[in-house]
């Protein structure tokens, strides 16, 4: 994390080094479920990488994180399962390593597969 000192405000932080306090910040109280909302919206590709190797490394080691993104190839490459809302309720939950965009945009919409 990069910072002028200890004492820096947290929002003169980069984007990608405030996410990095907030989930220092949850991480802090050793969760057992850790949920997350749009986790990399508004950060540069390198602390997005950071972003998702740390959530990798949290799952890894027996955290169960849920996460709610808009970025499909974020929530393909995360997540082993995937739910699927419609009108407020979850309407099914797919497995990750069998689903791509594609599909994804496909059952959020509730249209039939394209053959």
């Amino acid at each position: 994390m990069k910072c002028t000192s200890i004492t820096q405000s947290c929002d003169e932080l980069s984007g990608g080094n405030q996410q990095k306090v907030l989930f220092a910040r949850a991480l802090a109280g050793t969760p057992r479920v850790l949920l997350l909302d749009e986790p990399t919206r508004g950060v540069d590709i390198g602390a997005r990488h950071e972003l998702y190797k740390l959530i990798r490394q949290m799952s890894a080691h027996g955290l169960a994180v849920m996460i709610a993104s808009s970025d499909l190839p974020e929530l393909l490459g995360l997540s082993d399962r995937i739910g699927i809302m419609r009108d407020g309720v979850l309407a099914e939950i797919v497995a990750a390593k069998d689903m791509n965009e594609a599909g994804l945009l496909t059952r959020f919409y509730h249209r039939e597969a394209a053959a």
